[in-house]
C-alpha cells in the first residue's frame, strides 16, 4: 500500500509569485547595505535631523540606481550564472524572467532613480550616482571582472561610493570627510570578496573568470586578505583621528577590525573548509555594524 501511494503521489514543484523574481533581480540585500552606507553619508554631513525633504527622494533614488545596477549585474552574468553553484538558481538562469523583461525592468529603475534624484535632490548627487551605476555593471562586471585578477579592487570603487552620494544629496558638495567614508569601504571590499572567492573558486575557474584565488592560487589570496585587514585597521582609524567621529566609533571600529583580522588570520594559518566562508559573512555584518556605530558616534556623542 505505502509503495502504491508513492507511486500515485506527485511532486509540485513550488512557484513564486512573478513578482519575487524581479524582487530578487535587485539584490534586495546588498542594496539595503548600500542604502545603509547613504544614510550614514546624508547624517554625518549635517547636524542635527536629516531634512525629510531631501532625506525621502535621496534614499529612493539612490535605492532605485543601485537596483537598477544589480539588475543589469543579472543580465550580462545570466551565461556564467547559469554555470555557477552560487548562482544557478537566479530569476534569469531559472526562466522566471526574459532578459527582454530584465532589460526593461533595469531601465526603468535607472530612468525613475536619476529622474528622482535630478528633480527632487540635485544633479551632482543624480550623476554620481549614474556613474556608480555604468562603473559597477559594465566597467566592472562587463570588462574588470573578466579581464584581470584586481578587478575587485579596482571595480570596487563603484560599490564604495553610496556615503559620498548621502552627503552630495544633503550637501550639494564634495567634501574630504565624505571620500573618507568611500575610502573605508573601498579598502574593506577585497578582503571581503576575496573570502568568498576563495570559497568558490572552483566556481570561477569553471567560467573563465580571472579572480584572484584562479590566477595567483589560494594561499597568495589569504596573504592579500590579511595584509588588507591591516590597512582596514589603519584606514578605520581616520574617522576618530580627524575629528569626524567620537570615541563610540573609536572602540567599535578597533574592535571589529581586530575581528577581522583575526578571522583573516586563521583563514591563513589555519583554516578548515568554512573559515573562508565564515570570513565572508563576519565581513558583512562588520561593515554593517561599523556603519551602525559611526550613526550611533553621530547623534549620541555630537562633535563640537
Amino acid at each position: 500500500m505505502a509503495d502504491e501511494m508513492m507511486s500515485t503521489t506527485k511532486v509540485v514543484p513550488v512557484i513564486m509569485p512573478k513578482w519575487r523574481a524581479y524582487y530578487d533581480l535587485t539584490k534586495p540585500r546588498v542594496v539595503a547595505l548600500l542604502v545603509l552606507t547613504a544614510v550614514v553619508g546624508m547624517s554625518l554631513s549635517v547636524p542635527g535631523g536629516l531634512p525629510w525633504q531631501l532625506f525621502i527622494p535621496a534614499m529612493l533614488g539612490i535605492g532605485l540606481l543601485s537596483s537598477a545596477a544589480a539588475a543589469i549585474n543579472h543580465i550580462v552574468d545570466e551565461k556564467i550564472d547559469a554555470i555557477m553553484g552560487r548562482t544557478h538558481n537566479r530569476p534569469l538562469p531559472e526562466g522566471r524572467v526574459s532578459t527582454n523583461h530584465a532589460i526593461v525592468f533595469a531601465g526603468s529603475l535607472a530612468l525613475l532613480g536619476f529622474v528622482v534624484l535630478m528633480v527632487l535632490v540635485n544633479p551632482l548627487t543624480a550623476y554620481l550616482t549614474l556613474a556608480g551605476l555604468v562603473g559597477y555593471s559594465f566597467v566592472y562586471t562587463l570588462y574588470l571582472k573578466r579581464a584581470t585578477p584586481q578587478n575587485i579592487t579596482i571595480g570596487g570603487l563603484a560599490g564604495a561610493i553610496p556615503p559620498l552620494l548621502g552627503w552630495t544629496a544633503m550637501t550639494n558638495e564634495v567634501h574630504p570627510n565624505a571620500l573618507l567614508l568611500v575610502l573605508l569601504i573601498f579598502t574593506w571590499t577585497p578582503p571581503h570578496f576575496w573570502a568568498l572567492a576563495i570559497h568558490r573558486k572552483d566556481d570561477y575557474a569553471k567560467v573563465n573568470i580571472p579572480m584572484l584565488p584562479v590566477t595567483h592560487g589560494v594561499s597568495f589570496t589569504k596573504t592579500q586578505i590579511l595584509l588588507y585587514t591591516v590597512l582596514l585597521f589603519v584606514v578605520g582609524l581616520l574617522p576618530y583621528l580627524v575629528g569626524m567621529s567620537n570615541w563610540l566609533y573609536l572602540i567599535g571600529a578597533v574592535t571589529l577590525n581586530l575581528m577581522f583580522f583575526a578571522y583573516a588570520w586563521k583563514l591563513k594559518f589555519n583554516a578548515d573548509e568554512n573559515t573562508a566562508m565564515d570570513t565572508f559573512k563576519f565581513s558583512i555584518i562588520h561593515l554593517l555594524l561599523l556603519f551602525v556605530i559611526l550613526l550611533l558616534d553621530h547623534y549620541l556623542l555630537p562633535i563640537g
